[in-house]
């Protein structure tokens, strides 16, 4: 016996795929220009075009929602890099950090995210897959870099990736220190400095 799926967490095809699709940008659009506070399903339905039964049937509340469009980010994301150099590996995951985060919808719209998170238990679990889902991704650029010799035996892949956009997450939400190629550099070069000295 299979576990029932997510809310709109089955990859459907056709006009199904279409509303979800349609649904989830408005989604998106309300949470980056108003908060999840904001998000009412109604007014979801409207935006995007489609019925308010089908958003309701469908995703039932905004955490199922959130989470849904979490995980659709997840599986959209663009996939590692492979320079055959960790450096510029965590380079480039710390650079494309930092274009999402100041992107002037995608900035907006993770802050949205990470604020539902707090408040409701199905975003959060869905914004703990999202970081999974991503970190595994890149983590593999670790795991080359130990196979080449790069990096010590027994360094924690996720850690250092994780390393690598912790301090930009952090700025984003707590300082407002600025976003930019010289900050990603930084939390690049300061994980890799740590997983070099086998601390992660």
């Amino acid at each position: 016996m299979t576990a029932d799926p997510q809310p709109g967490a089955v990859r459907p095809g056709g006009r199904t795929a279409r509303v979800r699709e349609a649904v989830l940008r408005a989604a998106g659009d309300t949470l980056a220009e108003k908060g999840f506070e904001a998000i009412d399903l109604g007014d979801v339905a409207r935006l995007a075009g489609v019925g308010k039964t089908t958003v309701y049937r469908r995703w039932g509340t905004p955490g199922a929602l959130a989470a849904d469009l979490l995980n659709n980010m997840a599986e959209t994301s663009l996939p590692r890099a492979r320079n055959g150099d960790v450096g510029e590996d965590l380079r480039d995951n710390a650079r494309l950090v930092v274009r999402t985060l100041t992107d002037p919808r995608q900035g907006r719209l993770f802050k949205a995210l990470i604020a539902a998170s707090l408040c409701d238990e199905e975003a959060a679990r869905a914004l703990h897959r999202f970081y999974a889902v991503r970190i595994e991704e890149w983590s593999g650029c670790v795991t080359d870099a130990i196979e080449r010799g790069e990096l010590p035996a027994g360094t924690d892949p996720a850690r250092v990736i994780a390393a690598v956009s912790a301090p930009l997450y952090y700025a984003l939400v707590n300082t407002g220190e600025p976003l930019d190629e010289a900050a990603a550099d930084r939390a690049a070069a300061a994980a890799l400095a740590a997983a070099r000295a086998g601390v992660s």
